[in-house]
């Protein structure tokens, strides 16, 4: 069995104590899905309410470190260095509710996630699901794991095999004609093609090989810093569509064994080009 080590055993249990305030909000967001003001306002405050319990124990385990947060921004640590964007200081890169449309809407499938930035790398990562109790974790070079077991990535080879995940814009997210390429050009070539909501769940979930490749643009540090160390730590390749190791900025990220994810990257490279964005 795999042993933790310390900074891993603090991001499990920052994200234990802020999950049980979210599985108890949970249960009143189901009950005020048919209530007649609706569940959110109250989602919000179970967000921040999440933030604040990560901020307390983070800040409790490693006083020194800064923080990104989805809902707080930034905030800077004991080490942070004096000169804007100088990589030099750990920070913690946090998202205390990851599937927020799914919370809101009564639907069981959401996570906390939690990644550890050391000198302008992720070194370590938790994705936690509170509602079936299953926290992925990776430290770079050491593995991925869902709890105890160590994670490899799917061995299937053919597209026409595969299951992907994707995410796909909401209103006022850009990219709407460029999802539909992607979408005609992908579906016909594989096994399907789900979306769940959750971007950390599904690089978690390609980490597992529950899903053999994932794609989605427009993702934010703290939807995929987690996810993304857990696929390179458990076997997978992770890029942009033009190959490139830039999926950290979150404009284009593709994830999948390393068997499918040139072919991937190729069917949403051309699909890109051929709706008039680059894919470069």
């Amino acid at each position: 069995m795999a042993l933790k080590p310390a900074i891993v055993n603090v991001m499990e249990g920052a994200a234990r104590k802020a999950a049980r305030g979210l599985v108890r909000d949970f249960g009143e967001v189901e009950q005020l899905q048919v209530s007649r003001k609706g569940p959110s306002d109250f989602v919000s405050a179970a967000d921040l309410r999440a933030e604040r319990t990560l901020l307390r124990e983070l800040r409790k385990g490693r006083p020194e470190f800064g923080l990104t947060m989805e809902e707080g921004g930034s905030i800077p640590g004991a080490d942070t260095p004096s000169t804007p964007g100088d990589p030099a200081s750990d920070r913690w890169i946090v998202d205390p509710l990851d599937g927020t449309t799914n919370f809101l809407h009564g639907v069981p499938h959401f996570a906390v996630s939690i990644a550890h930035e050391a000198q302008g790398r992720v070194v370590a990562g938790v994705v936690y699901q509170p509602l079936t109790d299953e926290l992925f974790w990776a430290v770079r070079g050491g593995g991925a794991f869902l709890n105890r077991r160590r994670l490899r990535v799917s061995s299937r080879s053919a597209m026409a095999d595969a299951l992907l995940a994707t995410g796909l814009p909401y209103r006022g997210k850009p990219k709407h004609p460029a999802y539909g390429a992607t979408l005609e050009a992908i579906l016909p070539a594989v096994a399907g093609v789900r979306r769940f909501g959750a971007a950390s769940l599904d690089l978690a979930w390609v980490a597992a090989g529950r899903f053999d490749g994932f794609w989605e643009f427009d993702l934010e540090p703290w939807d995929v810093a987690a996810g993304l160390l857990l696929v390179r730590e458990a076997g997978g390749a992770v890029s942009d569509a033009a190959g490139r190791d830039r999926a950290w900025n979150g404009a284009e990220v593709l994830a999948g064994n390393a068997a499918l994810h040139g072919e991937l990257r190729r069917l949403v490279g051309d699909a890109l080009r051929g709706a008039g964005e680059s894919g470069e």
